[in-house]
């Protein structure tokens, strides 16, 4: 199986970084941090996060899914048309897309959300159904490749779901 890009960027939220993270490790699944370039990134409390390989040097191909954590990163992240494209690539090729709490802007910006069953944070519930997302309002939505989640109490779910898809993607 292909590595899992987990999506990074300065701001982001501790949990929906790490968790998804070493869940999939302890699953005997690669992870990898893939940031803007910057090499290194602090979340929301200043944890760090090193970047172990950069959005300018990946391709959607070299994945078998993508994580979008939440936190203040996704606003960022949604700024580098690379992120944005790569993001669609992954979706496009039928490949998971996990995003949790603000992630979903990514997925805004990426455009995938139309007819699309998702979940987010509460206060992103507009930007997605303006985007043509379904939106529900539970710990985790699963619309084919698509599984998202709205808040690092959900973790639990949103990680369960991950890796049920991946494991049938195997």
């Amino acid at each position: 199986m292909k590595p899992v890009a987990v999506l990074t960027e300065d701001n982001y939220q501790v949990l929906e970084v790490w968790y998804p993270y070493l869940r999939l490790r302890e699953e005997a699944m690669a992870a990898v941090f893939v940031g803007t370039g910057k090499k290194h990134y602090k979340s929301k409390e200043g944890y760090p996060v090193e970047e172990e390989r950069s959005i300018q040097e990946v391709k959607p191909q070299d994945f078998s899914g993508v994580i979008i954590p939440g936190g203040y990163a996704p606003d960022i992240l949604r700024r580098h048309q690379e992120v944005v494209d790569f993001v669609k690539g992954v979706f496009d090729g039928h490949k998971l897309v996990a995003s949790i709490c603000h992630g979903g802007w990514v997925l805004v910006s990426a455009g995938v959300l139309k007819n699309k069953r998702a979940t987010g944070f509460f206060s992103i519930k507009d930007d997605l159904v303006n985007a043509g997302a379904l939106y529900e309002d539970k710990e985790v939505v699963v619309d084919d490749n698509l599984v998202t989640s709205r808040n690092p109490y959900d973790l639990p779910a949103f990680c369960r779901e991950t890796i049920k898809f991946l494991s049938r993607s195997k």
